[in-house]
């Protein structure tokens, strides 16, 4: 049977191959097809705006920011609403021919940049991952795309705590124009991975500042995982301004709010803390989430990627901002940097508090500031032998039955040993009773998938005190669990400052051909997982 799509971003899948009749994530053949119409008509957008550039001319800057959320648009569980990704598109198309009027020579200009969307079927023989045959181009140009996807959620999330940065928006709209090149060689492309790699550690220190100046260092902190009697909002995703705009707008109403999944590390900023309705959080990891979102009985509001196809017991009580978007589900939009939640506070007030499913308390906020503080306590316990490994254990979360391997990995990691972790993959073991060591949590959470730029620069200050020359020196081994494209580029970040010998799960990413993982084993030591058993021998020898 002929493919009527195909996409392989995402760990699921199908297969471990790719899907190819819908989408594992909930999508249909038409949403995959408009996602990559919508790809190819940015990254020649993205083309477009590089040769005004070169030609001395000045590109508005809401040209940048169209190429970053149209990106964003297309990461896996982000938007499943046909009509808002053809308006995108339609969008993008226009502003694309604004550009070409300043192009008097457009002769060099490849088919991308000169696309017109024609008719709704946008049927184009260079759309989609398949149209580039040669399987080791293709995996490595999918693996710059995907990577340059997770650095555009990023930059967002910057970018509406008036965070920005020229050098890394040049960069992205330069690399999806190069994108189009089809004369680069597999050399080239391995060059411009990791270059993409180098630029993906400036974006999550971008945003890491971005977070920090708005709301505070994260601090240690002990988050209620139980309820209260109140009607509550629930907010799910990863952007903090619209936590911030919802606190402020519920703040004597008489409703709660709880966080959800990713969100969760926002009870670790002082910023938030004022807020005495900020109840705790509700729930675990994004893919639990049609049951938590059933229980819950309030209104969910999403704010990035993340979306499950939603029952149609709570489906009316979904509601979605920014690039995210389900049809059927109520939708707000922005306007001059604002948003209003009335509608969503209105409907919680008509609703029961949200039933309990546990309790208790979890303590997160271990980023690389606090965790700094800590620093003589932390070298003390090295040199002392009560900690023997750290091991990092960042990334995602996912529905995969092999993805408790995480969970019984972690209860049999021995009790010398302390765990780094930010992103949803913590949930495999945030609640485990694991401990401490010497007052030191054996989890440390430093928070979001973003905030892996701080165990990059627990790192680096780690070899810096015990004045080491390599990072790969240190007792830190890396077990990272991945899924989607956000976690592509932490990956990347992690290569371009010379971590070695990561262990990639459960599976190792479909878009990569054998070839290119030979590479990546050649010269990182990449390598996949196995059993609790085999691996406990290969990290610990025991």
């Amino acid at each position: 049977m002929e493919n009527q799509m195909f996409c392989y971003q995402c760990q699921e899948t199908a297969g471990g191959r790719g899907c190819t009749i819908q989408g594992m994530c909930g999508k249909s053949a038409r949403t995959a097809h408009l996602q990559d119409v919508l790809i190819y008509v940015t990254k020649g957008l993205s083309e477009v705006s590089s040769a005004c550039r070169r030609k001395g001319t000045t590109v508005p800057d809401h040209v940048a920011h169209l190429i970053e959320d149209n990106l964003f648009v297309t990461i896996t569980n982000a938007n499943f609403d046909d009509t808002m990704i053809e308006e995108r598109i339609q969008k993008t198309a226009a502003v694309k021919e604004e550009l070409l009027r300043l192009l008097p020579d457009q002769s060099s200009l490849s088919d991308a940049a000169l696309w017109k969307p024609s008719d709704g079927s946008y049927d184009n023989p260079e759309i989609g991952v398949l149209s580039e045959k040669d399987e080791n181009i293709r995996s490595l140009r999918e693996l710059i795309t995907y990577g340059l996807k997770g650095l555009s959620a990023y930059l967002r999330h910057a970018r509406v705590l008036h965070k920005e940065s020229r050098e890394i928006n040049d960069f992205l709209e330069d690399t999806l124009a190069r994108l189009l090149d089809k004369h680069l060689s597999v050399d080239d492309l391995f060059a411009l991975t990791m270059k993409t790699g180098e630029y993906g550690v400036k974006g999550m220190a971008l945003l890491d500042e971005a977070n920090t100046s708005a709301y505070g260092q994260p601090e240690i902190t002990k988050v209620d995982i139980g309820v209260r009697s109140n009607p509550g909002i629930l907010i799910s995703g990863h952007d903090l301004k619209d936590l911030e705009m919802l606190l402020e707008q519920t703040e004597g109403t008489g409703v709660d709010v709880y966080t959800h999944g990713e969100m969760l590390p926002a009870h670790y900023y002082p910023f938030f803390k004022k807020y005495s309705h900020f109840a705790g959080n509700y729930g675990n990891a994004w893919w639990k989430q049609r049951e938590e979102f059933e229980s819950f009985n309030g209104p969910i509001l999403m704010t990035t990627n993340c979306v499950v196809p939603p029952k149609d017991s709570y489906k009316g009580r979904l509601w979605t901002t920014g690039v995210v978007s389900f049809p059927g589900a109520g939708h707000i939009d922005e306007k001059d940097g604002k948003k209003d939640f009335t509608p969503i506070i209105r409907q919680a007030l008509s609703c029961k508090g949200p039933k309990e499913i546990e309790k208790g308390f979890i303590t997160g906020g271990f980023a690389h500031n606090q965790v700094l503080a800590l620093a003589d306590t932390v070298v003390e316990a090295v040199k002392s032998g009560a900690i023997k490994k750290f091991i990092v254990m960042a990334g995602c979360d996912g529905r995969a039955r092999s993805r408790e391997y995480y969970r019984q990995f972690a209860k049999a990691l021995p009790a010398d040993t302390v765990i780094l972790t930010a992103g949803c993959a913590k949930y495999k073991y945030n609640k485990l009773n694991l401990g401490t060591i010497g007052g030191i949590p054996r989890v440390l959470d430093a928070g979001q998938c973003n905030d892996s730029y701080s165990l990059a620069l627990i790192a680096l200050k780690l070899k810096e005190v015990f004045n080491l020359d390599d990072v790969n020196e240190l007792p830190i081994v890396y077990n990272i669990a991945w899924y989607e494209q956000k976690a592509v580029i932490v990956l990347l970040a992690l290569l371009s400052l010379g971590v070695k010998n990561i262990h990639l799960g459960p599976t190792l990413p479909a878009f990569l051909s054998p070839a290119v993982v030979n590479v990546l084993v050649d010269k990182f030591g990449i390598a996949g997982i196995t059993t609790v058993e085999e691996d406990m021998k290969i990290f610990f020898g025991k």
